[in-house]
């Protein structure tokens, strides 16, 4: 299933996520601390720039290699595995992918190394499913725009050294072509983190609101076309949808580890409660929606590594991750009892990070609508 090259990968980064992470997620989590040590030591292993190329100072590898980070950093901590994925998916991909050369050499060096994170703007207050009914607006001024608007849920925005996000540039144009995409970097007069969220998961990730107050931009800095720019967004979110697959899979993952590991030590009427019919039956049924969604995953990322369509596998793989997700970790839960109700277990922490996968990137029922109309569209066209 994995070739030798990615069993390399997977195992480096397995190895990292123990050593150095392990010892530290429950900390990450109940501090809500942005772990800048260790996102700094990933920087340094390769690990922020693993789909890149050498020459921005990438490792070089493909998608599945990145998914496979993705889901090792996320069996361990969901928040430092929410922190890659927006980093990797959401805050560099849209740069090597639509940026000049000269935006190129601007920014991927820096991202790809980890010297500073980047950041993607889409969710307003009143565009967030609906991503098309953004409101913020840049006006062109000769050779720059100043943006007006506001932006929310924001993952990386207060760490990052660049955002990206989208402003109306053409406000007569209903929907979404009449929306550009821009590059504001860090310190840029006129743009200011509002707040920080308090989350239920993933608190270790930071989440801001950003407002942007007549924050001029050099055009020189507008991403892709004019009116481009949610075309450029959609696409970009089709890779960061199989991130977040890899991660929900992941914290699946970290939780049926755990809850294998109680079973076979807690001890009810003389024996583990893992010898247990109807345990082991739960057990049964984890390890196959976990396999499932694996195998979802890694197709999803072969395709997109083979440069072939994959929007609806992409959808596929993060709806049944997701919800895989938060099924595997009540399940955990359930098998904890009322130990798993405590802050003390890991699989209380595994739950509550669980439950943003089936929101970020689009909810479950987004999902389903880009499945349909995905299936209606080949059934047309065959």
């Amino acid at each position: 299933m994995l070739s030798q090259e990615h069993l390399m990968i997977r195992d480096a980064v397995r190895d990292f996520a123990e050593r150095e992470l392990r010892p530290q997620a429950d900390r990450i989590d109940k501090e809500s601390r942005f772990p800048r040590e260790i996102i700094r030591k990933m920087g340094e292993l390769g690990f922020l720039g693993i789909p890149y190329e050498e020459r921005w100072g990438g490792s070089g590898g493909d998608n599945l290699s990145y998914m496979l980070a993705v889901e090792e950093i996320g069996r361990v901590c969901g928040s430092t595995g929410l922190t890659l994925a927006a980093h990797v998916s959401l805050g560099t991909y849209p740069i090597w992918r639509y940026g000049t050369q000269e935006q190129k050499e601007a920014y991927l060096p820096h991202l790809v190394r980890g010297e500073y994170m980047g950041a993607f703007g889409l969710t307003e207050p009143n565009a967030g499913s609906d991503a098309g009914g953004t409101q913020s607006r840049a006006v062109r001024h000769g050779d720059s725009y100043v943006i007006n608007g506001t932006k929310i849920w924001m993952t990386n925005g207060d760490e990052a050294g660049v955002v990206i996000m989208t402003a109306r540039t053409s406000p007569e144009e209903e929907g979404t072509g009449g929306i550009s995409a821009f590059l504001v970097e860090r310190g840029n007069p006129g743009m200011r983190v509002a707040k920080h969220e308090s989350k239920l998961g993933c608190r270790g990730s930071t989440t801001v609101e950003m407002i942007f107050e007549d924050c001029r931009v050099p055009a020189g800095r507008r991403l892709g076309e004019e009116g481009n720019g949610f075309r450029m967004f959609m696409d970009t979110l089709d890779g960061g949808r199989i991130s977040i697959g890899a991660l929900a899979l992941g914290i699946a993952q970290g939780a049926f580890e755990a809850a294998v590991r109680y079973a076979q030590e807690r001890v009810q009427f003389g024996r583990p409660i893992s010898k247990f019919q109807g345990v082991q039956w739960i057990l049964a049924d984890m390890q196959t929606r976990i396999h499932g969604s694996r195998l979802m995953v890694y197709h999803a990322a072969r395709l997109k590594d083979a440069g072939e369509r994959h929007k609806k596998e992409a959808a596929m793989a993060k709806l049944f991750a997701s919800e895989t997700g938060m099924w595997v970790t009540t399940k955990a839960i359930q098998i904890f009892g009322g130990m798993g109700y405590s802050t003390e277990a890991p699989v209380e922490r595994y739950f509550r990070d669980a439950k943003l996968m089936e929101i970020g990137e689009g909810t479950s029922e987004i999902q389903r609508n880009l499945i349909a109309r995905e299936v209606l569209k080949e059934l047309e066209t065959s």
